[in-house]
Formats: C-alpha cells, sequence, structure tokens
C-alpha cells in the first residue's frame, strides 16, 4: 500500500526522484494541511490519485466501497495510490504537504464531477 520512492540518480549536488513514470497526468496537485485538519472522506468513481508527502506526517484512511477500513502513517518520502471506488482521507498529525497526480476528471472546474462525498466519514 505505502512505498518509499527510490532516487534514481544522487551525486554531490542532490538527488533526482521520478515520482511517476509511464503514466498520463490530467492534475498536478499540492494540498497543505495544518496540524489536526482532516480532507477528502470521499471517493471518486473514474479518477486515480497518486500521493506523495512532500513534508509533515500524516494518517490515511482507505477502504473500498463495502470493504474494511485501514489507516497508515504517510511520512515525508511517501507515496500511496488511490484506486477508482476507493474511499479515502488524510489527517495531519503535524503541518503537513501532499502533492497528488491524478488521471480522470477530477481537476479544476471538473473536481466535483468524479467526487462523491461520505455521507459518514471513514476518518474525522
Amino acid at each position: 500500500m505505502k512505498k518509499k520512492l527510490a532516487p534514481q540518480f544522487s551525486d554531490d549536488r542532490g538527488e533526482i526522484l521520478d515520482i511517476l513514470t509511464d503514466e498520463n497526468i490530467d492534475a498536478v496537485t499540492l494540498i497543505t494541511f495544518t496540524k489536526g485538519a482532516t480532507r477528502a472522506n470521499h471517493y471518486h468513481k473514474e479518477t486515480i490519485q497518486w500521493n506523495y508527502v512532500t513534508n509533515g506526517k500524516l494518517i490515511y484512511a482507505s477502504q473500498e466501497i463495502g470493504g474494511v477500513k485501514k489507516e497508515i502513517t504517510l511520512s515525508k518520502g511517501d507515496f500511496v495510490t488511490s484506486n477508482p471506488n476507493e474511499i479515502h482521507a488524510f489527517k495531519a498529525i503535524e503541518n503537513s504537504e501532499l502533492l497528488v497526480l491524478t488521471k480522470g476528471p477530477r481537476a479544476g472546474k471538473d473536481y466535483e464531477e468524479d467526487t462523491f462525498r461520505l455521507e459518514e466519514p471513514i476518518l474525522k
């Protein structure tokens, strides 16, 4: 579920890290969290969402519709995928930043087109 991504190249100047390869991306979004903030508590029917923590620490909850909820802690450098029809939510343990790459009708003015909110959140 959670992955630590390894740099593809490293030298005395720093590192090069491919967050995602061989995918078509419709949107790249940076989301910030203040400590204690909860975001998402929804799912997408068509959109795949790749999540990369650039800073901080988050609780990530996910659940296939009708399935069992799973929770993990994500920290800087962690990568996790939210697939179509997978309920997902994030809660900040500390101030955090999340880079979200998506494929599907979820970006900009189309955000609500493929965002289905929950009556009962999986993460508060």
